[in-house]
Protein backbone atom coordinates (compact mmCIF):
# COMPACT_ATOMS: atom_id res chain seq x y z
CA UNK A 1 0.00 0.00 0.00
CA UNK A 2 1.12 3.39 -0.88
CA UNK A 3 1.66 5.52 2.06
CA UNK A 4 0.29 9.48 2.31
CA UNK A 5 1.24 10.44 6.02
CA UNK A 6 4.47 11.14 7.46
CA UNK A 7 4.43 9.36 10.51
CA UNK A 8 7.49 10.65 12.14
CA UNK A 9 7.13 14.16 10.94
CA UNK A 10 3.89 14.11 12.87
CA UNK A 11 4.58 12.47 16.34
CA UNK A 12 7.41 15.33 16.59
CA UNK A 13 5.84 18.49 15.68
CA UNK A 14 2.31 17.18 17.37
CA UNK A 15 4.23 16.96 20.79
CA UNK A 16 5.60 20.36 19.99
CA UNK A 17 2.71 22.37 19.92
CA UNK A 18 1.01 20.49 22.68
CA UNK A 19 4.00 21.17 24.40
CA UNK A 20 4.00 24.80 23.22
CA UNK A 21 0.31 25.22 24.67
CA UNK A 22 0.59 24.03 27.87
CA UNK A 23 3.75 26.50 28.16
CA UNK A 24 1.19 29.26 26.73
CA UNK A 25 -1.06 28.79 30.35
CA UNK A 26 1.84 28.64 32.96
CA UNK A 27 1.92 25.00 32.70
CA UNK A 28 -1.20 24.18 33.42
CA UNK A 29 -3.59 22.60 30.31
CA UNK A 30 -7.02 20.85 30.07
CA UNK A 31 -7.16 19.45 26.59
CA UNK A 32 -10.31 17.85 25.19
CA UNK A 33 -9.86 14.96 22.90
CA UNK A 34 -12.06 14.40 20.55
CA UNK A 35 -12.43 11.16 18.22
CA UNK A 36 -11.18 8.05 18.94
CA UNK A 37 -7.56 7.67 20.58
CA UNK A 38 -6.39 4.66 20.12
CA UNK A 39 -8.79 3.00 17.49
CA UNK A 40 -9.42 5.68 15.19
CA UNK A 41 -9.73 2.87 12.02
CA UNK A 42 -11.88 6.21 9.72
CA UNK A 43 -8.56 7.67 9.84
CA UNK A 44 -6.29 5.08 9.44
CA UNK A 45 -8.37 4.69 6.43
CA UNK A 46 -8.71 7.96 5.04
CA UNK A 47 -4.88 8.83 5.30
CA UNK A 48 -2.96 5.84 4.75
CA UNK A 49 0.00 5.59 6.95
CA UNK A 50 -1.63 7.28 10.03
CA UNK A 51 -2.36 4.21 12.06
CA UNK A 52 -5.40 3.60 14.29
CA UNK A 53 -3.01 4.01 17.45
CA UNK A 54 -0.80 7.04 16.31
CA UNK A 55 -2.62 9.64 18.63
CA UNK A 56 -1.70 7.15 21.22
CA UNK A 57 2.03 7.20 20.41
CA UNK A 58 1.94 10.35 20.13
CA UNK A 59 0.52 11.32 23.95
CA UNK A 60 2.63 8.37 24.67
CA UNK A 61 6.26 10.62 24.15
CA UNK A 62 4.50 12.85 26.74
CA UNK A 63 3.39 10.23 28.80
CA UNK A 64 5.29 11.82 32.04
CA UNK A 65 3.44 15.14 31.70
CA UNK A 66 -0.34 13.30 31.12
CA UNK A 67 -2.99 12.35 33.20
CA UNK A 68 -6.39 11.58 31.38
CA UNK A 69 -9.65 11.91 32.59
CA UNK A 70 -12.68 10.13 31.47
CA UNK A 71 -15.77 12.14 31.46
CA UNK A 72 -19.24 9.88 30.86
CA UNK A 73 -22.82 10.93 30.32
CA UNK A 74 -24.95 9.97 33.90
CA UNK A 75 -27.84 9.84 31.67
CA UNK A 76 -25.95 6.96 28.88
CA UNK A 77 -25.39 4.99 31.98
CA UNK A 78 -28.84 4.69 32.79
CA UNK A 79 -29.80 4.00 29.77
CA UNK A 80 -27.69 1.46 28.78
CA UNK A 81 -26.19 3.42 26.02
CA UNK A 82 -24.18 1.81 23.27
CA UNK A 83 -21.22 1.90 21.37
CA UNK A 84 -22.50 1.26 18.00
CA UNK A 85 -19.02 -0.08 15.94
CA UNK A 86 -17.78 -2.34 18.74
CA UNK A 87 -21.46 -3.23 20.47
CA UNK A 88 -20.33 -2.81 24.29
CA UNK A 89 -22.07 0.05 26.41
CA UNK A 90 -21.01 3.03 27.52
CA UNK A 91 -20.32 1.62 30.79
CA UNK A 92 -18.18 -1.00 29.40
CA UNK A 93 -16.16 1.57 26.83
CA UNK A 94 -15.31 3.49 30.18
CA UNK A 95 -13.39 0.06 31.80
CA UNK A 96 -12.03 -0.75 28.50
CA UNK A 97 -10.44 2.51 28.11
CA UNK A 98 -9.00 2.67 31.44
CA UNK A 99 -7.67 -0.85 30.91
CA UNK A 100 -6.50 0.39 27.93
CA UNK A 101 -4.20 3.31 28.74
CA UNK A 102 -3.07 1.66 31.73
CA UNK A 103 -1.79 -1.26 29.50
CA UNK A 104 0.30 1.28 28.07
CA UNK A 105 1.55 3.06 31.00
CA UNK A 106 -0.78 6.32 30.51
CA UNK A 107 -2.51 7.62 33.76
CA UNK A 108 -6.02 7.59 34.48
CA UNK A 109 -6.39 9.72 37.04
CA UNK A 110 -10.30 9.53 37.96
CA UNK A 111 -14.05 9.57 35.78
CA UNK A 112 -16.30 12.23 36.08
CA UNK A 113 -19.88 11.75 35.88
CA UNK A 114 -21.86 14.58 34.02
CA UNK A 115 -25.07 15.40 34.65
CA UNK A 116 -25.74 13.43 37.66
CA UNK A 117 -29.00 13.46 39.01
CA UNK A 118 -28.69 10.52 41.64
CA UNK A 119 -29.81 7.56 38.88
CA UNK A 120 -29.97 4.32 40.35
CA UNK A 121 -27.59 2.31 37.35
CA UNK A 122 -25.07 5.01 37.58
CA UNK A 123 -24.63 5.11 41.05
CA UNK A 124 -23.89 1.00 40.76
CA UNK A 125 -21.44 2.12 38.04
CA UNK A 126 -20.17 4.49 40.70
CA UNK A 127 -19.28 2.06 43.30
CA UNK A 128 -18.14 -0.57 41.11
CA UNK A 129 -15.22 1.93 39.63
CA UNK A 130 -14.32 2.99 43.08
CA UNK A 131 -13.91 -0.64 43.79
CA UNK A 132 -11.19 -0.83 41.18
CA UNK A 133 -9.65 2.40 42.69
CA UNK A 134 -10.37 4.63 39.73
CA UNK A 135 -11.74 8.56 42.10
CA UNK A 136 -14.96 9.44 40.57
CA UNK A 137 -16.39 13.04 40.33
CA UNK A 138 -20.00 14.15 40.38
CA UNK A 139 -20.77 16.90 37.96
CA UNK A 140 -24.32 18.27 37.35
CA UNK A 141 -26.74 19.56 35.01
CA UNK A 142 -26.86 23.47 34.98
CA UNK A 143 -30.43 25.02 33.96
CA UNK A 144 -30.13 26.97 30.45
CA UNK A 145 -25.99 25.86 29.60
CA UNK A 146 -24.07 26.77 28.17
CA UNK A 147 -26.08 30.01 27.07
CA UNK A 148 -26.70 31.37 30.65
CA UNK A 149 -23.60 32.45 31.41
CA UNK A 150 -23.92 34.17 34.56
CA UNK A 151 -25.62 31.33 35.42
CA UNK A 152 -22.84 28.79 34.53
CA UNK A 153 -20.04 30.63 35.45
CA UNK A 154 -21.27 31.13 39.04
CA UNK A 155 -21.46 29.25 42.62
CA UNK A 156 -24.84 27.72 41.92
CA UNK A 157 -23.43 26.33 38.03
CA UNK A 158 -20.38 25.22 37.70
CA UNK A 159 -19.53 25.80 40.91
CA UNK A 160 -21.32 23.23 42.32
CA UNK A 161 -19.14 20.95 40.37
CA UNK A 162 -16.72 18.61 42.41
CA UNK A 163 -13.47 19.87 42.18
CA UNK A 164 -11.02 17.38 39.79
CA UNK A 165 -7.85 16.59 41.69
CA UNK A 166 -5.18 16.76 39.20
CA UNK A 167 -1.33 16.78 39.69
CA UNK A 168 0.31 16.56 36.13
CA UNK A 169 0.40 19.88 33.35
CA UNK A 170 -1.58 18.24 30.56
CA UNK A 171 -4.83 17.20 31.46
CA UNK A 172 -6.38 15.27 29.06
CA UNK A 173 -10.00 14.91 28.74
CA UNK A 174 -11.90 12.15 26.80
CA UNK A 175 -15.05 10.17 26.58
CA UNK A 176 -16.86 6.83 25.23
CA UNK A 177 -18.48 8.83 22.50
CA UNK A 178 -20.42 12.42 21.80
CA UNK A 179 -22.50 13.85 24.13
CA UNK A 180 -20.29 12.98 27.17
CA UNK A 181 -19.72 16.44 28.93
CA UNK A 182 -16.04 16.46 27.70
CA UNK A 183 -16.30 20.70 26.90
CA UNK A 184 -18.07 21.26 29.96
CA UNK A 185 -15.61 18.84 32.61
CA UNK A 186 -12.92 21.24 30.56
CA UNK A 187 -14.77 24.53 31.50
CA UNK A 188 -15.62 23.25 35.09
CA UNK A 189 -12.24 22.86 35.65
CA UNK A 190 -11.12 26.30 34.36
CA UNK A 191 -13.91 28.06 36.60
CA UNK A 192 -12.30 25.77 39.89
CA UNK A 193 -8.36 26.50 38.97
CA UNK A 194 -9.69 30.62 38.59
CA UNK A 195 -11.19 30.35 42.20
CA UNK A 196 -7.75 29.21 43.19
CA UNK A 197 -5.95 31.74 41.37
CA UNK A 198 -4.49 28.96 38.71
CA UNK A 199 -4.30 30.29 35.41
CA UNK A 200 -5.26 27.44 33.42
CA UNK A 201 -5.75 26.62 29.66
CA UNK A 202 -7.72 24.68 27.36
CA UNK A 203 -7.11 23.40 23.96
CA UNK A 204 -9.42 21.12 21.66
CA UNK A 205 -8.18 18.15 19.51
CA UNK A 206 -9.97 17.23 17.28
CA UNK A 207 -8.65 14.69 14.51
CA UNK A 208 -11.19 15.94 11.50
CA UNK A 209 -12.16 18.18 9.72
CA UNK A 210 -8.62 19.00 9.34
CA UNK A 211 -8.29 22.92 9.44
CA UNK A 212 -5.80 23.48 6.37
CA UNK A 213 -6.81 21.38 3.74
CA UNK A 214 -9.31 22.49 1.04
CA UNK A 215 -12.96 22.70 2.75
CA UNK A 216 -13.73 20.09 0.15
CA UNK A 217 -10.93 18.00 -0.53
CA UNK A 218 -11.96 14.51 -0.22
CA UNK A 219 -10.39 13.61 3.76
CA UNK A 220 -12.77 16.53 4.73
CA UNK A 221 -15.71 15.27 3.04
CA UNK A 222 -14.87 11.42 4.25
CA UNK A 223 -15.49 13.29 8.04
CA UNK A 224 -18.45 14.64 6.56
CA UNK A 225 -20.00 10.90 5.34
CA UNK A 226 -18.89 9.58 8.70
CA UNK A 227 -21.05 11.73 10.74
CA UNK A 228 -23.79 12.33 8.61
CA UNK A 229 -25.78 10.89 12.35
CA UNK A 230 -24.46 14.28 13.52
CA UNK A 231 -25.66 15.96 10.61
CA UNK A 232 -22.33 17.80 10.99
CA UNK A 233 -20.98 20.81 8.18
CA UNK A 234 -17.96 21.44 7.24
CA UNK A 235 -17.39 25.34 7.18
CA UNK A 236 -15.13 28.05 6.12
CA UNK A 237 -14.20 29.31 9.53
CA UNK A 238 -15.97 32.64 9.65
CA UNK A 239 -13.62 33.96 12.75
CA UNK A 240 -10.23 32.91 11.79
CA UNK A 241 -11.05 34.77 8.28
CA UNK A 242 -11.83 38.05 9.62
CA UNK A 243 -8.99 38.21 12.11
CA UNK A 244 -6.08 36.32 10.10
CA UNK A 245 -7.28 36.95 6.48
CA UNK A 246 -6.60 33.21 6.08
CA UNK A 247 -9.26 30.29 5.10
CA UNK A 248 -9.45 27.54 7.88
CA UNK A 249 -12.33 24.51 7.69
CA UNK A 250 -13.85 23.87 10.72
CA UNK A 251 -17.43 22.89 11.51
CA UNK A 252 -20.56 24.16 12.28
CA UNK A 253 -20.96 22.67 15.84
CA UNK A 254 -17.73 24.35 16.79
CA UNK A 255 -18.57 27.33 14.75
CA UNK A 256 -22.00 27.86 16.29
CA UNK A 257 -20.75 27.33 19.92
CA UNK A 258 -17.50 29.87 19.76
CA UNK A 259 -19.23 33.01 20.46
CA UNK A 260 -20.43 31.85 23.79
CA UNK A 261 -17.49 29.99 24.50
CA UNK A 262 -15.56 33.39 23.87
CA UNK A 263 -17.45 34.93 26.50
CA UNK A 264 -16.81 32.61 28.82
CA UNK A 265 -13.20 32.55 28.76
CA UNK A 266 -13.37 36.40 28.81
CA UNK A 267 -15.67 35.94 32.09
CA UNK A 268 -12.68 33.34 33.30
CA UNK A 269 -9.53 35.02 32.26
CA UNK A 270 -10.49 38.96 31.78
CA UNK A 271 -10.15 38.25 28.23
CA UNK A 272 -10.38 35.32 25.20
CA UNK A 273 -7.07 33.67 24.38
CA UNK A 274 -8.64 32.62 21.41
CA UNK A 275 -10.03 34.93 18.46
CA UNK A 276 -11.42 31.82 16.35
CA UNK A 277 -12.26 27.73 17.09
CA UNK A 278 -9.88 27.15 14.85
CA UNK A 279 -7.47 28.93 17.56
CA UNK A 280 -8.75 26.44 20.20
CA UNK A 281 -7.55 23.18 18.30
CA UNK A 282 -3.66 22.00 17.86
CA UNK A 283 -3.96 19.36 15.42
CA UNK A 284 -1.12 18.81 13.18
CA UNK A 285 -2.19 16.24 10.39
CA UNK A 286 -2.09 18.38 7.69
CA UNK A 287 1.27 19.51 7.48
CA UNK A 288 2.39 15.27 8.00
CA UNK A 289 0.29 14.59 4.41
CA UNK A 290 3.10 13.31 2.03
CA UNK A 291 1.32 11.80 -0.67
CA UNK A 292 -1.85 14.17 -1.25
CA UNK A 293 -3.01 11.80 -4.01
CA UNK A 294 -2.95 8.54 -2.47
CA UNK A 295 -4.70 10.33 0.05
CA UNK A 296 -7.70 11.75 -1.78
CA UNK A 297 -8.06 7.82 -3.52
CA UNK A 298 -8.47 6.54 -0.14
CA UNK A 299 -11.31 9.32 1.33
CA UNK A 300 -13.08 8.90 -2.36
CA UNK A 301 -13.02 4.82 -1.08
CA UNK A 302 -14.40 5.81 2.42
CA UNK A 303 -16.74 8.11 1.57
CA UNK A 304 -18.48 5.13 -0.98
CA UNK A 305 -18.33 2.88 2.08
CA UNK A 306 -19.98 5.82 4.32
CA UNK A 307 -22.51 5.74 1.58
CA UNK A 308 -23.10 2.07 1.73
CA UNK A 309 -23.27 2.41 5.48
CA UNK A 310 -25.87 5.15 5.35
CA UNK A 311 -27.94 2.62 2.67
CA UNK A 312 -27.93 -0.06 5.38
CA UNK A 313 -28.80 2.26 8.46
CA UNK A 314 -31.81 3.41 6.31
CA UNK A 315 -33.23 -0.31 6.26
CA UNK A 316 -33.28 -0.59 9.60
CA UNK A 317 -34.94 3.34 10.48
CA UNK A 318 -31.75 4.90 11.43
CA UNK A 319 -30.84 7.56 9.22
CA UNK A 320 -33.94 9.25 6.43
CA UNK A 321 -34.06 9.87 3.23
CA UNK A 322 -32.76 13.35 3.36
CA UNK A 323 -29.68 11.44 4.98
CA UNK A 324 -29.19 8.88 1.89
CA UNK A 325 -29.32 12.45 -0.33
CA UNK A 326 -26.64 14.05 1.68
CA UNK A 327 -24.44 10.63 1.30
CA UNK A 328 -24.77 11.04 -2.20
CA UNK A 329 -24.41 14.32 -2.53
CA UNK A 330 -20.95 14.06 -0.77
CA UNK A 331 -20.20 11.20 -3.38
CA UNK A 332 -20.91 13.85 -6.18
CA UNK A 333 -18.68 16.57 -4.57
CA UNK A 334 -15.45 14.03 -4.07
CA UNK A 335 -15.64 12.96 -8.00
CA UNK A 336 -16.65 9.24 -7.11
CA UNK A 337 -19.57 6.85 -7.66
CA UNK A 338 -20.64 3.69 -6.91
CA UNK A 339 -19.37 1.85 -9.80
CA UNK A 340 -15.61 3.35 -8.72
CA UNK A 341 -15.64 0.29 -6.22
CA UNK A 342 -15.04 -2.35 -8.33
CA UNK A 343 -16.50 -5.31 -5.82
CA UNK A 344 -20.24 -4.18 -6.01
CA UNK A 345 -20.85 -4.49 -9.81
CA UNK A 346 -18.80 -8.37 -9.57
CA UNK A 347 -20.67 -9.03 -6.08
CA UNK A 348 -24.33 -7.95 -7.73
CA UNK A 349 -23.58 -9.64 -11.30
CA UNK A 350 -23.18 -12.85 -9.54
CA UNK A 351 -26.05 -12.91 -7.18
CA UNK A 352 -27.90 -12.04 -10.19
CA UNK A 353 -26.48 -14.65 -12.56
CA UNK A 354 -26.51 -17.27 -9.90
CA UNK A 355 -29.73 -16.02 -7.86
CA UNK A 356 -27.75 -16.74 -4.64
CA UNK A 357 -26.15 -14.64 -1.94
CA UNK A 358 -22.38 -13.80 -2.95
CA UNK A 359 -19.00 -11.82 -2.07
CA UNK A 360 -16.95 -10.53 -3.80
CA UNK A 361 -13.38 -9.29 -2.49
CA UNK A 362 -10.83 -7.56 -4.19
CA UNK A 363 -7.13 -8.71 -2.55
CA UNK A 364 -4.68 -5.84 -1.89
CA UNK A 365 -2.63 -6.90 -5.14
CA UNK A 366 -6.07 -5.89 -7.14
CA UNK A 367 -6.82 -9.69 -7.75
CA UNK A 368 -10.77 -10.24 -7.19
CA UNK A 369 -12.09 -13.77 -5.71
CA UNK A 370 -15.46 -14.27 -5.23
CA UNK A 371 -17.75 -16.46 -3.19
CA UNK A 372 -21.44 -17.67 -2.57
CA UNK A 373 -23.70 -18.98 0.17
CA UNK A 374 -24.25 -22.42 -0.72
CA UNK A 375 -26.09 -25.53 1.75
CA UNK A 376 -22.27 -25.78 3.63
CA UNK A 377 -21.11 -22.44 3.94
CA UNK A 378 -22.28 -18.40 4.14
CA UNK A 379 -20.81 -16.21 1.35
CA UNK A 380 -18.68 -14.83 3.24
CA UNK A 381 -16.83 -17.90 4.74
CA UNK A 382 -16.94 -19.02 0.86
CA UNK A 383 -15.08 -16.27 -0.18
CA UNK A 384 -12.15 -16.07 2.36
CA UNK A 385 -11.43 -19.51 1.48
CA UNK A 386 -11.15 -18.84 -1.93
CA UNK A 387 -9.00 -15.74 -0.99
CA UNK A 388 -6.64 -18.04 0.97
CA UNK A 389 -6.33 -20.65 -2.01
CA UNK A 390 -5.61 -17.87 -3.75
CA UNK A 391 -3.06 -16.03 -1.99
CA UNK A 392 -1.63 -19.61 -1.07
CA UNK A 393 -1.52 -20.47 -5.25
CA UNK A 394 -3.72 -23.68 -4.24
CA UNK A 395 -5.96 -25.27 -6.68
CA UNK A 396 -9.33 -24.29 -6.46
CA UNK A 397 -10.85 -27.79 -6.85
CA UNK A 398 -8.56 -28.89 -3.50
CA UNK A 399 -10.68 -29.35 -0.25
CA UNK A 400 -9.13 -27.22 2.79
CA UNK A 401 -11.48 -28.56 5.46
CA UNK A 402 -12.06 -32.47 5.97
CA UNK A 403 -15.57 -33.17 5.86
CA UNK A 404 -14.74 -34.83 9.55
CA UNK A 405 -14.53 -31.87 11.30
CA UNK A 406 -17.39 -29.92 9.52
CA UNK A 407 -19.72 -32.43 10.25
CA UNK A 408 -19.96 -31.87 14.53
CA UNK A 409 -19.35 -28.49 14.27
CA UNK A 410 -22.95 -28.50 12.01
CA UNK A 411 -24.47 -30.85 14.39
CA UNK A 412 -23.53 -28.48 17.59
CA UNK A 413 -24.76 -25.26 15.95
CA UNK A 414 -28.14 -27.03 14.85
CA UNK A 415 -28.91 -29.62 18.11
CA UNK A 416 -27.05 -27.69 20.65
CA UNK A 417 -27.22 -24.17 19.36
CA UNK A 418 -30.70 -24.10 17.97
CA UNK A 419 -29.79 -22.97 14.96
CA UNK A 420 -32.17 -23.25 11.97
CA UNK A 421 -29.37 -24.31 9.25
CA UNK A 422 -26.00 -26.17 9.28
CA UNK A 423 -24.66 -23.36 6.83
CA UNK A 424 -20.99 -21.82 8.94
CA UNK A 425 -20.66 -19.14 9.46
CA UNK A 426 -17.01 -16.56 8.94
CA UNK A 427 -15.80 -17.85 12.45
CA UNK A 428 -16.47 -21.64 12.47
CA UNK A 429 -14.78 -21.74 9.01
CA UNK A 430 -11.53 -20.11 10.43
CA UNK A 431 -11.71 -22.48 13.74
CA UNK A 432 -11.84 -25.61 11.57
CA UNK A 433 -8.98 -24.30 9.19
CA UNK A 434 -7.13 -23.98 12.55
CA UNK A 435 -7.64 -27.48 13.41
CA UNK A 436 -7.34 -29.00 9.99
CA UNK A 437 -3.79 -27.06 9.65
CA UNK A 438 -2.46 -29.47 12.05
CA UNK A 439 -2.65 -32.38 9.87
CA UNK A 440 -2.93 -31.12 6.56
CA UNK A 441 -0.36 -29.32 5.01
CA UNK A 442 -2.61 -27.34 2.18
CA UNK A 443 -4.64 -25.97 4.80
CA UNK A 444 -1.73 -25.06 6.87
CA UNK A 445 -0.26 -22.83 3.68
CA UNK A 446 -3.73 -21.77 3.55
CA UNK A 447 -3.71 -20.39 7.12
CA UNK A 448 -0.67 -18.96 6.66
CA UNK A 449 -1.83 -16.44 4.02
CA UNK A 450 -4.65 -14.73 6.43
CA UNK A 451 -2.46 -12.14 7.26
CA UNK A 452 -2.55 -11.20 3.77
CA UNK A 453 -5.88 -10.80 3.49
CA UNK A 454 -5.36 -7.17 5.53
CA UNK A 455 -6.35 -4.42 3.76
CA UNK A 456 -8.78 -6.19 0.94
CA UNK A 457 -12.21 -5.01 -0.06
CA UNK A 458 -15.24 -6.67 -0.61
CA UNK A 459 -18.88 -6.20 -1.20
CA UNK A 460 -21.77 -8.56 -0.44
CA UNK A 461 -25.18 -9.17 -2.42
CA UNK A 462 -27.24 -9.31 1.17
CA UNK A 463 -26.92 -7.92 4.27
CA UNK A 464 -24.82 -9.65 6.53
CA UNK A 465 -24.57 -11.45 9.78
CA UNK A 466 -22.82 -9.21 13.17
CA UNK A 467 -21.07 -12.32 13.46
CA UNK A 468 -19.45 -12.22 10.21
CA UNK A 469 -18.84 -8.92 10.09
CA UNK A 470 -17.29 -8.62 13.28
CA UNK A 471 -14.52 -11.48 12.08
CA UNK A 472 -14.18 -9.65 8.58
CA UNK A 473 -13.52 -6.07 10.32
CA UNK A 474 -10.57 -8.35 12.36
CA UNK A 475 -9.58 -9.15 9.57
CA UNK A 476 -8.72 -5.75 8.60
CA UNK A 477 -11.06 -6.02 5.52
CA UNK A 478 -13.46 -3.12 4.71
CA UNK A 479 -16.88 -4.45 3.65
CA UNK A 480 -20.19 -2.76 2.30
CA UNK A 481 -23.76 -4.84 2.07
CA UNK A 482 -26.48 -4.55 -0.90
CA UNK A 483 -29.52 -2.71 1.95
CA UNK A 484 -31.50 -6.22 1.20
CA UNK A 485 -32.04 -9.53 3.65
CA UNK A 486 -31.23 -13.17 2.11
CA UNK A 487 -35.02 -14.25 2.73
CA UNK A 488 -38.15 -12.81 3.62
CA UNK A 489 -37.57 -13.44 7.47
CA UNK A 490 -37.63 -10.95 9.92
CA UNK A 491 -35.16 -11.76 12.48
CA UNK A 492 -32.47 -13.26 10.48
CA UNK A 493 -30.58 -10.24 10.01
CA UNK A 494 -29.97 -9.68 13.86
CA UNK A 495 -28.66 -13.17 14.57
Amino acid sequence: MELAFDLEKYLRIQREEINKRIEKFGDKLYMEFGGKLFDDYHAERVIPGFAHDTKLKMLLGLKDKIEIVIAVNSNDVQNNKIREDLGISYEDEVIRLIEAFQSVDLYVSSVVLSKFQDQPLTNIFRKSLENRGIKTYLHYPIQGYPQNVELVLSDDGLGKNDYIETTRPLVVVTAPGPGSGKLATCLSQLYHENKRGVRAGYAKFETFPIWNIPLKHPINIAYEAATIDLNDVNLIDPYHLEQYGLMAVNYNRDVEAFPLLKLIFEKIYGSSPYYSPTDMGVNMIGFCISNDEVAQNASRKEIVRRYYATLKGKFFGKYSEEQVMKAEMLMQQAGTKIEDRTVVKVALDKAEEKEVPYMALELPDGRIVTGKTSELLRSPASVILNALKVLAGINDKLPLISQKIINPIQNLKVKSLGNHNPRLHLDDVLVALCICAQTNPVADLALKEIPNLNGSEAHSSVILSQSDLSCLKKLGIQVTEEPKLKAKKLYQVTK
